[in-house]
């Protein structure tokens, strides 16, 4: 039951980021990243609660690393802020889906951090085909392959004269890390 809710919730969350950017990638990875810098900090935030309240040990690797999962989201969005440059209107959204999202998210951890996870695992997946997806364009030459952007440079230790597509690489390979380290905290 939890499973096939994560699923739907990741559809759901999917059929927008679909309707509303479609193909324009930049656009899409600035919204989405910003919403994906939540689960970290809300799952980090509320394992650090716990542990304080129940006086437990042991925590503290899960609690790290789902900050910095969440410290790893924003620089993603960092680096599509510079390459998708968003307009007035594609910000109030970013500020709404997050808003929207932060209290969601906060309130289904709450009953369930096991669901959450699982959920955020799927949404990882579906981050890395659509950077799959993405980079193909790229690759094929439909979306210009500009210079990387220097925080992303300097953030991945890649060549100075690297490119979106490198960069692009880069931030799949995180997301699916990010996949496969949410499924592992699920633990189902």
């Amino acid at each position: 039951m939890k499973d096939k809710f994560a699923k739907s919730m990741t559809m759901f969350f999917r059929f927008f980021a679909d309707t509303f950017f479609a193909k324009r990638y930049g656009h899409r990875a600035v919204v989405l990243e910003t919403v994906a810098g939540v689960p970290g900090m809300i799952g980090g935030m509320l394992t650090h609660l716990r542990s304080l309240r129940k006086m437990e040990r042991g925590n503290g690797t899960m609690i790290q690393e789902l900050l910095d999962e969440a410290v790893n989201e924003r620089k993603h969005l960092m680096f599509f802020i510079e390459i998708a440059q968003p307009n007035r209107f594609e910000r109030v959204m970013i500020t709404v889906a997050q808003l929207t999202f932060w209290h969601f998210y906060l309130v289904m951890y709450l009953i369930s951090p096991s669901t959450g996870h699982k959920m955020i695992a799927y949404f990882e997946e579906e981050a890395v085909r659509s950077y799959t997806e993405y980079l193909g364009l790229i690759e094929s030459g439909e979306i210009e392959n500009v210079p990387a952007p220097q925080l992303a440079i300097d953030y991945y230790s890649m060549a100075p004269d690297a490119r979106l597509s490198d960069m692009v690489k880069c931030v799949r390979a995180d997301e699916q890390h990010h996949s496969e380290a949410n499924h592992r905290m699920a633990g189902f």
